[in-house]
């Protein structure tokens, strides 16, 4: 995991709440497809402890990374949910993604296969030749990144 950490954060945010010394849970953005024609484009990821699940802390990291990410300068962002999980499938929805179409039988853990639907949400509206996105380097302790985090801590 250290290496897909180190990877992920030379261009985007990878955000964990902890209460104490507890993870209650992280979120983390990737790029969506290695073509640049895809480069506003990325896919999301978000764990919850099993403790600290309905509890709103989904909600709040997916705010946080999402006000990033469009900070950033993306557009679109996917996600992967592995089925069954009725309750990533009602906090993806609650956080205005919709269903894209499902691939049956792609992903394989513990000792089964499953589907996994997949998921998109604007994250904000498309625009005529947009600039690239920017790194979070180049927001990590700017007022804007402060803001957001703070906002985040206090849903």
């Amino acid at each position: 995991m250290a290496s897909r950490i180190k990877a992920t954060t030379e261009q985007f945010a990878w955000l964990v709440l902890e209460e104490g010394e507890e993870v209650c849970g992280y979120a983390y953005a990737g790029r969506h497809h290695e073509r640049a024609a895809y480069g506003w484009a990325v896919n999301t990821a978000i764990y919850n402890g099993e403790r600290h699940r309905r509890r709103g802390v989904g909600r709040a990291l997916y705010t946080a990374l999402f006000d990033l990410l469009r900070l950033q300068g993306y557009f679109k962002a996917c996600a992967g949910v592995t089925l069954p999980n009725a309750a990533s499938v009602g906090l993806h929805e609650r956080m205005g993604f919709s269903l894209v179409g499902v691939y049956r039988g792609v992903g394989y853990k513990r000792g089964a296969w499953h589907d996994v639907a997949w998921y998109e949400s604007a994250l904000q509206p498309e625009r005529l030749d947009p600039p690239a996105p920017r790194p979070i380097s180049d927001f990590v302790g700017t007022d804007a990144w402060r803001r957001i985090l703070t906002d985040a801590a206090n849903t």
